[in-house]
């Protein structure tokens, strides 16, 4: 062959054979349960205005940028299952099915259950139940996402090697729950340092709590799991276990939550804690470039939460209770019969709030305040709201409801909307991910990536 024909079959090799187009071979999946843009906008205005962080968010950061369609096959305004199924396996379901094509019958896998099955190691976690929707939705295949003992048995035979989340509702001494992960092969961990995870071949990782998530960033309960320490145990355990190849799925479930409750302060602190988690696969990307994916997205969004107003940031920072917590505390406190007079509900305020300190109150909210608080306390004749994960009384809700308008957050709805969600791209792939794009093209993407 002369020089001319060589040189002509080394460009047929280039074009058929690209360089730079090698597999990834780790790759980490981030899902914001409810984060739409507005949060996203949110949370990256009170970095900068109230940290002080001239740069971006991370996230916002990534050279890749784009955002997802969220309808579902039943309705333009999405649930967590049928989003999560979505962008696990990429098929859209009806809301509530988890795994299942809308006829009950056909099973469609997951991203992280077909890497598995050509010997990737594997890890999903949640700030929520590890039955929950999302995580649910990469291994689990059933008509009902409530259907939690069911999920339970398909996560113990998953064969994943890493699975946490805040609890798994259906494990109790009254079923076989527990002997079904341990029979095959799981390390139940309580802790995110516990030294039986260092030798165990397969982890399940549970909070200690036993609630149905691991507690919200701004409330700082001690001795808590947080999404970064979870994100850490994951990917140490992946990198040990699977050196060569795994893909990691870690969902930011509290930040729905705290939207549900249209709890302004709460989310921001929530996708802070978010960022602090996607920072830990981040700083690996830096060390393997050319052979790590992360994409960062969101399931659907929820509240319409935006900023409104004249904002003031910096209130968020005098917020030490979630507005959920607060309920609680304050139901605790009826039950109990233990009211406390206004002036103590006031330095109560303060100190947990900032109220008449950093956040100001003027005459007419003070009034509002002090009805509701007589409504709710000595009345005990409070119109409660019911929220999906928790009900507010009518003090709360009035506080809660300053302190937005207060530090100018803005929230449409208390339910899911219709809204498209953010997608956030870095390293090998990165590419394919920067248009408008539906949600199922999510999974399709990555797996084109693994492969």
């Amino acid at each position: 062959m002369n020089i001319f024909g060589r040189l002509v079959l080394g460009i047929i090799v280039l074009v058929c054979h690209p360089v730079g187009l090698a597999q990834a071979k780790y790759i980490f999946y981030f899902i914001g349960d409810g984060m739409g843009w507005g949060h996203v906008n949110a949370a990256a205005y009170y970095d900068r205005m109230v940290r002080g962080n001239d740069e971006p968010l991370l996230m916002m950061r990534f050279p890749v940028a784009g955002s997802a369609f969220t309808y579902s096959a039943s309705s333009p305004v999405t649930d967590s299952a049928a989003a999560g199924t979505a962008l696990a396996s990429g098929y859209k379901t009806n809301n509530s099915m988890i795994g299942l094509l809308p006829d009950t019958l056909t099973t469609c896998n997951s991203v992280a259950s077909i890497l598995k099955d050509e010997g990737w190691g594997v890890g999903v976690l949640s700030s929520l139940s590890a039955d929950d929707a999302t995580p649910a939705a990469f291994y689990a295949h059933q008509p009902k996402r409530g259907m939690y003992y069911e999920i339970a048995c398909d996560a113990a035979g998953s064969g994943f090697d890493f699975i946490g989340g805040a609890n798994l509702r259906k494990m109790s001494k009254d079923n076989d729950v527990l002997f079904r992960l341990i029979s095959n092969g799981y390390t139940l961990v309580k802790d995110t340092m516990a030294s039986a995870a260092k030798n165990a071949d397969k982890i399940i990782l549970l909070s200690p709590q036993g609630k149905s998530d691991i507690g919200y960033t701004i409330d700082s309960i001690q001795g808590a799991l947080t999404l970064p320490g979870m994100t850490r145990m994951a990917l140490d355990h992946l990198s040990r276990k699977s050196p060569d190849r795994f893909f990691l799925m870690v969902e930011a479930g509290n930040i729905d939550h705290a939207a549900h409750a249209n709890d302004g302060g709460t989310v921001i602190k929530e996708i802070i804690a978010f960022q602090d988690a996607i920072q830990i696969a981040y700083d690996f990307y830096l060390r393997h470039p050319d052979e790590t994916l992360i994409v960062v997205t969101a399931d659907h969004d929820t509240g319409g939460m935006a900023l409104n107003g004249r904002i003031n940031l910096r209130a968020i920072d005098s917020q030490r209770m979630s507005k959920d917590v607060m309920s609680d505390y304050f139901r605790n406190m009826i039950r109990k019969r233990r009211i406390p007079d206004w002036n103590e509900m006031k330095r109560f305020l303060k100190e947990k709030l900032g109220f008449w300190d950093t956040v100001k109150i003027n005459g007419d909210q003070k009034k509002r305040l002090k009805d509701a608080y007589n409504r709710t306390f000595v009345k005990l004749d409070s119109k409660d709201e019911k929220g999906l994960y928790n009900s507010f009384n009518e003090f709360v809700t009035e506080v809660f409801g300053i302190l937005n308008y207060r530090t100018g957050i803005y929230f449409t709805t208390r339910s899911h909307t219709a809204g498209m969600v953010p997608v956030f791209a870095i390293g090998k792939g990165a590419e394919q991910f920067g248009q408008i794009i539906d949600n199922t093209d999510i999974p399709k993407k990555i797996l084109d990536t693994a492969h």
